[in-house]
């Protein structure tokens, strides 16, 4: 159990400090993964960027993943073909959910980030930080978004994680960082104290505090 997202950046912090020194950008999945990322960015005197994924739920059950989509161009999508042809999605219905989650990423991407280029990350260190994976969807729209800008290296860092997307995570990242991984996990939310729904606003406060980080940002 972690008190916040910040005491939750701090452990993972720790855990990453192998990778100090090494030219190594943060990469955070918002809203949640933002504070957790920015303990890691500050400890390793990293730059901390914006991965803007976005899950492409069910109507009834937004939790749960039919895919994700990452911008990008193309944007880096992953389908659930289990949940898709379990809940017989048809082709239409999903093109028209990841239309409207792309028009939300480029949303996020006016407040957040405005017009500002993505940094350069060829022969760098990629690490890509959320609060938390239940079904690791999102984190795997991420991995093969920012895969294709040829980083050197991708680490999938989170403080804890549902037990079965281990293997996933291991085989599609490069290093895989996770505090905890219990065998009856139910919601990210439940391991932290503390865990209110992040706003814009929240996105934009923790913008500001990477600046000292990176005053180049």
């Amino acid at each position: 159990m972690f008190s916040d997202r910040k005491q939750a950046g701090q452990h993972l912090a720790t855990a990453l400090q192998s990778y100090t020194g090494q030219p190594v950008t943060v990469f955070a999945l918002p809203r949640g993964g933002l504070p957790v990322a920015l303990e890691v960015a500050k400890s390793l005197g990293a730059p901390l960027e914006l991965a803007l994924v976005r899950k492409i739920g069910l109507p009834f059950y937004p939790e749960v993943a039919r895919g994700a989509v990452m911008d990008g161009d193309p944007p880096a999508v992953i389908r659930n073909d289990e949940v898709i042809s379990h809940q017989q999605i048809s082709e239409r219905d999903f093109e028209a959910c990841l239309k409207r989650e792309l028009a939300e990423i480029q949303r996020r991407r006016g407040v957040y980030i405005g017009d500002r280029l993505g940094r350069d990350v060829r022969g760098r260190t990629v690490i890509i930080v959320d609060d938390g994976l239940a079904t690791g969807a999102t984190m795997r729209a991420a991995i093969k978004g920012l895969r294709a800008r040829q980083p050197d290296k991708i680490v999938v860092a989170v403080p804890v994680c549902a037990l079965d997307v281990l293997p996933v995570m291991r085989l599609e990242a490069d290093d895989l960082i996770c505090l905890e991984a219990p065998p009856d996990f139910q919601a990210v939310g439940m391991y932290y104290r503390y865990f209110p729904q992040l706003t814009d606003q929240d996105v934009l406060d923790v913008l500001k505090q990477a600046e000292k980080i990176d005053p180049a940002r």
